[in-house]
């Protein structure tokens, strides 16, 4: 029970960082700071 508990706030933890992550990137598009189309790997693939 404890080891899902800390899973659970692991879990918990990373989708609040990917929420900050997704809300940083929609300002950096909207000051234009980050480009609207992503990159192509060097390979062009």
């Amino acid at each position: 029970m404890k080891q899902i508990k800390e899973l659970q706030r692991l879990l918990g933890k990373k989708t609040m960082e990917n929420e900050l992550l997704k809300e940083a990137v929609e300002y950096g598009r909207q000051k234009k700071w980050i480009a609207h189309v992503p990159l192509l790997p060097e390979d062009g693939k």
